[in-house]
Formats: C-alpha cells, structure tokens, sequence
C-alpha cells in the first residue's frame, strides 16, 4: 500500500467501507488531507505524517461514522485536527456540524480548512466540553480518544438534545468502560469496525439517552 497514492487509497477504501462517498467528496477529502500534511509540521496536529497512512488512519476512520449519525446536526468534541467532524462534514454538507476544540492553534487551523473548503454549514468553537451548552443543542455527539464513555455522556448531555445520540471512537477494548455507564444512556450498539489499510482494532459504541431516569440528572 506504500507505493499507492493517497487518492487511490482512499477510493479503495470507500468502497470497501461501502460508503457512497462521490469524486466531488474524496477530491475535497484529499484538499483537506493535503492541508493537514502542509500545517503538520508547524502545529503538530497528528503523529502521522505520512499522506497515505493519513488516508486510512484519519479519513477512512472517520467515514466510519457517517451511517451511524442521526438527525440534522452533530457536535465534534474535541475535534484536534478535525477528526472525525471534517471528514464527515464533507460527506454530508446538508448537516449541521459543529467542531469543539480548546486548543487555539488547533481552532486556528480548523477555520482555515472550513474557509477554504467552503464548508458553511460548520461551526469551530473553542471551548472545552465540560464547559459548554450549544444552542440549538445537536442530534449525535461524536469523540474519537477523548474520554471515557461516562465522561462523553456528561458531554453528551450539555450539547445535545433531550435524547441525543452518543457515537463514540474506540479501540479493541471497551467492556469495561461499558460497565460504567449512567442510568440514562443505553447502548444500542457495539461494533466493530474494520478500517481499510488500518490493522489495529476499532470499535464504534453507539449510545442513545432515554427518558425515564432524566430527572434524576443535575448540573455540575
């Protein structure tokens, strides 16, 4: 795979991941990758450095994603380098998204990216999560490595709506982060999720907040 292309590598993968993801997008998904290659080395913003690991490690992780969203708006918490909410904001630009980053060189560099690649339907914000309400609040809240899966629900709360949908970015082992969930999330699933060109093991948690124990919760 070392001797592909990214653009190569990535219409591989889309079509392996089998998300209907156009030319149109993975030009743009190669834009933004082309940006993340060329503000690396000053911002530090991931420890891959080479393009076509790029594509599997960051792109093609995030794709993974997009079927597991629901309704018209998604919260990126902690979006770094603007993974995985770049990435799917490409792949559907009918949806709201909003990028969450505290870190000011990160925030600088996702404006950029949303500037060039006119992306008007996203929104970079530089707070931290556990210190932010959006409004309106978001549909689905995403992380990829940010926190434990009782600290994103606590996040999850503050940004989405009464029943909002938690998609969380795992690695191979999630059991006993699972024993640790609040009474008001359920899961609905847990997947595991093989990433094209990417041989470490992923899991995606799906969590939906319920009603029944909602007023048991309190702001901290």
């Amino acid at each position: 795979m070392s001797q592909m292309q990214p653009e190569d590598v990535l219409a591989a993968g889309v079509d392996a991941l089998g998300v209907p993801v156009s030319p149109g997008v993975q030009a743009s998904l190669l834009a933004f990758l082309r940006m993340l290659v060329e503000w690396n080395g000053a911002y530090n913003l991931t420890a891959v450095r080479d393009p076509v690991e790029m594509v599997s490690r960051h792109l093609l992780d995030s794709l993974t994603v997009l079927p597991h969203l629901c309704g018209n708006s998604v919260a990126d918490v902690g979006s770094g380098a603007g993974l995985p909410g770049i990435p799917l904001a490409i792949a559907d630009p009918k949806r709201r998204v909003v990028l969450l980053e505290s870190n000011g060189k990160k925030v600088r560099f996702l404006r950029h990216v949303v500037g060039r690649l006119g992306l008007s339907q996203v929104s970079v914000i530089q707070a931290r999560a556990e210190s932010t309400r959006l409004s309106p609040p978001v549909d689905t809240v995403v992380a990829r490595a940010v926190a434990d899966l009782a600290t994103l629900c606590d996040y999850a709360r503050r940004l989405g709506v009464a029943d909002v949908r938690m998609v969380a970015m795992k690695g191979p082992d999630v059991t006993a982060e699972l024993a640790t969930l609040p009474a008001d999330f359920v899961v609905q699933a847990v997947l595991p999720v093989v990433v094209p060109g990417l041989e470490a093991q992923r899991h995606l948690i799906c969590l939906q907040r319920t009603s029944e124990q909602r007023i048991e919760i309190r702001d901290q």
